[in-house]
């Protein structure tokens, strides 16, 4: 993956750099020591690590606003981190960068339940935002896999979604308001504790942005009570095609699980060993979790059950328990560490139509087949969010490139069918060159503009989101 050369000039001031943000900065806040900075030398998506030439790791929004103001003027690239948790390279530093990381920003400023909303620190982690309100009968509904470690910041740069959101909805339509501090130091309040504010839609244009337009510092997100009850249904089936074709049945069919999720063969296997969750022998296996009053779950399983008999299922398992309950997610949010078991991997994600299900999953068994790599197949199927994990060996030469190569061609795949390169990863560097495969010249133009109003030196997260060729000769000194 091709990165801008580092400014020799920068790394030669790397001293004077750092005694210039020690001076706006608690000492303890500033680390320079490369045994130090390696830590903050990648992200999730591993393959690809360069140390920074200092991490800053500020408490209040007034640090960071300080800190940025002094490197803005200094002309020192930022890479935004939360908690490190991107998969698509989304906070890996350059060797002329300073990592600002949100870690220590992990407060709850404020919690209103008249109103249901919650105000935290950026730096918080996701499932502690409903540990924090869950005793007294509430939650925020987004729930990445990564949920025990990634933090709010890094879900509001790349909108994450999460399993249950097919029915509550990814980030974006759970973010109130945030406090994001610009590039120039500036401290800007948007939206705020209510559902819907006057003017421009600068919410909208910031959930996403991967640390393109700022750093969110503090955020106002939407909390909800708790349903009355939940429980999943296990379904199995002999291929992955009609497991598909049963997801775009209880789509059409207007039923609104809270949760559909898919796992293949492979998927299945890696779990089983992982975690021994009690899975069935089959090609494929649906999770759909309904939740309400008893008498709603018992109606909209019974609508399930019918569409799924349609479909000849392997096996139908209804949980009986909150204990059976917990198993039939345990092999779902295990899923990723399991297969890291056994292989290197890639993890997409993109996003397509539900009813294109099944012939998505047919090609991607060719395309497998095609470039002799494995693919396993776990995602959020109610809302077509695909994660194909494509298994290489990464100590064999040439089969990153190869890895990489597939994985170009199922993204592309996804856009052909109507959907896009991303559902809830965010672009990176991963899927960076393949932004002109979704939009034409002149919707990355408009895009580039907005970063040009937020960010004219282009020294926020450089390299990430638009293809290198195309940024080049916005960045001024």
């Amino acid at each position: 993956m091709q990165m801008p050369r580092p400014d020799a000039g920068l790394l030669a001031n790397k001293a004077q750099i750092v005694a210039r943000l020690r001076e706006v900065l608690p000492r303890d806040a500033v680390i320079d020591d490369p045994a130090e900075t390696r830590a903050y030398e990648c992200d999730a998506l591993s393959a690809y690590r360069c140390q920074p030439l200092a991490v800053i790791l500020p408490r209040t929004t007034a640090e960071v606003s300080a800190s940025l103001k002094l490197l803005h003027e200094l002309g020192v690239p930022v890479v935004p981190r939360g908690a490190g948790t991107s998969l698509a390279g989304g906070s890996m530093p350059q060797a002329d960068s300073v990592v600002l990381g949100l870690a220590r920003m992990n407060g709850v400023l404020e919690t209103d339940y008249d109103n249901r909303f919650i105000r935290v620190q950026a730096g918080r982690t996701n499932l502690s935002v409903t540990g924090a309100v869950e005793s007294d009968g509430w939650f925020y509904a987004p729930d990445p896999s990564s949920q025990l470690a990634c933090a709010i910041s890094g879900n509001i740069a790349m909108n994450s979604g999460g399993a249950h959101c097919l029915k509550y909805g990814v980030t974006t339509n759970n973010l109130l308001g945030a406090t994001m501090v610009t590039m120039q130091g500036e401290v800007l309040e948007i939206g705020g504790a209510y559902l819907d504010s006057a003017g421009l839609d600068l919410l909208g244009l910031i959930c996403g942005s991967e640390g393109q337009l700022g750093v969110v510092t503090e955020a106002t997100l939407k909390i909800l009570p708790k349903p009355e009850g939940a429980r999943p249904v296990l379904i199995g089936y002999s291929s992955n095609e009609i497991a598909g074709a049963c997801v775009a049945d209880i789509i059409r069919a207007g039923i609104l699980p809270v949760a559909i999720e898919f796992m293949d063969r492979p998927c299945i296997r890696a779990t089983e060993a992982f975690c021994h969750a009690g899975y069935p022998d089959c090609e494929a296996l649906l999770i759909v979790e309904c939740e309400g009053s008893k008498a709603e779950i018992d109606e909209q399983i019974g609508m399930i059950r019918q569409i799924a008999m349609r479909h000849d299922p392997v096996e139908f398992r209804e949980a009986a328990s909150a204990d059976e309950a917990a198993r039939i997610w345990l092999g779902r949010k295990s899923a990723f560490g399991a297969m890291g078991q056994i292989n290197d991997y890639m993890c997409l994600d993109g996003t397509i139509p539900v009813n294109e299900l099944p012939f998505v999953l047919r090609r991607i068994e060719e395309l497998s087949q095609d470039y002799g790599l494995d693919v396993a197949n776990v995602f959020h199927a109610g809302d077509g969010n695909m994660h194909p994990l494509i298994l290489y060996n990464a100590n064999e030469a040439g089969q990153q490139e190869l890895c990489e190569q597939l994985g170009a061609e199922i993204l592309k795949l996804c856009v052909e069918v109507g959907g896009c390169l991303t559902g809830e990863h965010g672009v990176g560097i991963e899927k960076r060159d393949l932004m002109s495969v979704q939009f034409a010249p002149a919707d990355l133009e408009a895009q580039l503009r907005v970063k040009d109003v937020f960010d004219p030196k282009w020294l926020l997260n450089p390299a990430k989101v638009f293809p290198l060729g195309m940024t080049e000769s916005r960045r001024v000194s």
